[in-house]
C-alpha cells in the first residue's frame, strides 16, 4: 500500500472551518475505490494545524487519486486557506491496513 502522512498549516482564521473546507475532497477520496482510508487530526500543540493520515491500495490507487476531479478541484480550493505548503511523508509498504501495537496490547 501506499502510506502517506501529510501536515496542513491552515491559516489561523480558517482553522476552525478547515473540516468543512477540506469535507468535499474527504468524502470524494474516500469513495475512491483504492483509497482505505483518508483521516484528518487537528494538532494538539497547534491548532491551526492538521495532519492528514492515508492509504492507497497500490500505485495504480495512487494514481487515480492525484488524476481525479477531486483532486485537481483540491489543488485549486485549498491552498488560499493555508499558510504554507503541506510537508508530507510518502512510502510504499507492504501490508494493506493497520497492525497491533503489541507493545501497548488491551487485555
Amino acid at each position: 500500500m501506499i502510506f502517506i502522512t501529510a501536515k496542513f498549516q491552515v491559516l489561523p482564521e480558517h482553522a476552525d472551518q478547515w473540516p468543512e473546507i477540506s469535507g468535499e475532497f474527504t468524502r470524494a477520496t474516500r469513495e475512491e475505490p483504492g483509497c482505505l482510508w483518508f483521516d484528518w487530526s487537528r494538532s494538539l500543540d497547534d491548532p491551526s494545524e492538521y495532519v492528514l493520515v492515508e492509504a492507497f491500495r497500490d500505485d495504480e490507487a495512487g494514481a487515480a487519486h492525484v488524476q481525479s476531479a477531486h483532486f485537481r478541484a483540491a489543488q485549486e480550493k485549498l491552498p488560499r486557506y493555508l499558510a504554507r505548503t503541506p510537508r508530507i511523508v510518502n512510502t510504499t509498504l507492504d501490508q494493506d491496513g493497520w497492525s497491533e501495537l503489541g507493545e501497548m496490547a488491551v487485555k
